[in-house]
């Protein structure tokens, strides 16, 4: 079956389409794409994943059609970056 597997990276985005056996886990499909090793900061101990922007484990059995999505680790909170702009702004 077919699946895409797609890794970001500020100046660089790279999507592979894959032919992967019916049981194929997300791991499986990331390691066949070759992303770890064309980018080496990938640690599937660390780095999320999803399929279509849904959180799921390494274990996750694919369906035809998928797009498996590698996460990179977040710079900031997104939360604490808000309230940070929004003290600037607040009136004193």
């Amino acid at each position: 079956m077919k699946v895409e597997v797609v890794y970001a990276r500020a100046e660089v985005q790279v999507l592979v389409d894959l032919e992967v056996g019916e049981a194929a886990t997300v791991k499986q499909a990331i390691e066949q794409s070759g992303l770890l090793d064309r980018f080496p900061e990938i640690d599937l101990t660390r780095n999320k994943v999803g399929i279509f922007s849904e959180l799921c484990g390494l274990e996750q059995r694919l369906t035809a059609g998928d797009r498996v999505e590698i996460y990179r680790p977040l710079q900031a909170d997104p939360q604490e970056l808000r309230r940070s702009r929004a003290a600037q702004r607040a009136p004193r």
